[in-house]
């Protein structure tokens, strides 16, 4: 199942954010998909601020792995980006199946972990940009693995 919506703004960008928070479950995965610039880390943002989150949220870039708990977070989330990552063994490395129990992923750059489309509760999100350099803000794609039916944002 696929769903399309334009996010013309930073406002539509935090509202979609907060649809996604409002669906999710322990266990999920959103992975957020797009080239450099697309707004994943935006997106992640908005979905951890509408989650209760206050305050700075970090790029996980360099650190890998930000963790956040519940509470005071409505889940607890682990905000990963693995654009860094050669090769999936190295989440082994990393140690994020430990992270992960009991958590929410918010994953940019999956691929690089070798994708999390095969998960069920998976819900990848594919932005973009309208417009030279976006400028016509975004397209946000989403496809949703089986525990996403009925969940759709």
């Amino acid at each position: 199942m696929e769903t399309r919506e334009a996010l013309p703004d930073l406002a539509a960008m935090a509202g979609y954010g907060a649809r996604i928070a409002a669906r999710l479950r322990e266990g999920d995965v959103v992975a957020l998909e797009g080239g450099l610039g697309a707004g994943k880390t935006t997106l992640a943002r908005a979905i951890l601020a509408a989650l209760g989150h206050e305050g700075e949220v970090p790029s996980p870039t360099f650190t890998i792995i930000e963790t956040y708990a519940a509470p005071p977070l409505r889940l607890a989330v682990v905000h990963a980006d693995f654009y860094r990552l050669d090769d999936p063994s190295e989440l082994a490395e990393i140690g994020l199946d430990d992270y992960r129990e009991g958590a929410v992923l918010l994953a940019e750059w999956p691929q690089n972990a070798g994708g999390f489309g095969d998960e069920p509760g998976c819900l990848a999100i594919g932005l973009e940009p309208v417009g030279e350099s976006g400028e016509g803000g975004r397209i946000a794609i989403a496809r949703g693995g089986a525990d996403w039916v009925g969940r759709m944002p």
